[in-house]
């Protein structure tokens, strides 16, 4: 079984408080996008394991998409084992959501090859036994989070825009982002989430906001440099996506967003480009076999 596992994208991110848990309570608004790692599930060996082809992701328990399979097995009370082996095109640590779309893209293979024991409710709550953004790929559809990420809504107000997505070839450390946040210091205030939810249309031109991108850009000012790349380039909005490096553009269409990429992949050799799109509520999303 191959399933296809896609990158997010946080068009808002506003963190509202912290929790004695260590975790943040947020609001965002969160959407699919066409990066795909590919995450191929051989059901019916004696342990569990993962292999990957990018050497910086975990082989060994650390690995969500292993948790993930440790965990659906417990709750289905089998001792069955599965071999997962990852594809990887979504770049690591870079706001993308990767390690939870895999984790998410197992949770959902499996059910599925088991006959769908467990309803979509139920592989929620266990995606977030395993991280935050779990949820939301299992839900797999534009949405609104609150809490820490597990109270999602869809968002029906986005229209199809092409993106042209810039990671700068380094990793960012998400605890040490939110551990380096100051609250005090947000810019994304409540009257902005109000306008997003009451308008119901999400316009990239004044929407757009991260609370968490002036901490990354603090340490990593090329995170501005990039966002500059593309707003000069065209785009209708950018911004960092979760906690970061990743800088995203919005554009119109597909010619503005290919002419951006042609003209960035000259600005620096050590900055990795990619075309997507959106996956909205139109498309009527669900992670598949391939």
């Amino acid at each position: 079984m191959k399933i296809l596992s896609p990158a997010k994208i946080n068009l808002f991110l506003q963190i509202t408080g912290k929790r004695p848990d260590a975790y943040h309570d947020l609001f965002s608004l969160m959407c699919c996008i066409g990066l795909y790692d590919t995450v191929s599930l051989d059901v019916g060996v004696e342990e569990t394991a993962v292999s990957c082809d990018h050497p910086h992701v975990p082989e060994d328990e650390t690995n969500l998409a292993f948790a993930a399979a440790d965990l659906f097995y417990k709750k289905l009370k089998k001792n069955d084992g599965v071999k997962i082996a990852i594809q990887k095109q979504i770049p690591v640590a870079a706001g993308l959501g990767g390690g939870s779309s895999n984790a998410a893209a197992v949770f959902l293979g499996l059910n599925r090859y088991y006959g769908d024991p467990f309803s979509m409710d139920e592989l929620m709550s266990m995606g977030l036994l395993i991280g935050a953004d779990v949820p939301f790929f299992i839900f797999g559809k534009p949405a609104t989070a609150s809490g820490i990420g597990e109270k999602l809504k869809v968002y029906p107000g986005l229209k199809k825009l092409k993106i042209l997505l810039v990671f700068p070839g380094f990793s960012v450390s998400t605890a040490a982002v939110y551990k380096n946040l100051n609250l005090r210091l947000t810019k994304c205030k409540k009257k902005l989430k109000d306008s997003l939810l009451d308008k119901g249309s999400f316009d990239p031109r004044c929407h757009l906001c991260n609370d968490l991108e002036a901490v990354v850009a603090s340490k990593y000012p090329v995170i501005n440099t990039v966002k500059t790349a593309l707003l000069d380039h065209g785009a209708l909005g950018a911004l960092m996506s979760g906690s970061g490096p990743t800088v995203f553009g919005l554009f119109s269409d597909s010619d503005k967003a290919s002419k951006a990429k042609h003209a960035l992949v000259r600005s620096d050799d050590t900055w990795h480009l990619y075309l997507a799109d959106m996956i909205t509520q139109d498309d009527g999303y669900s992670i598949s076999d391939t």
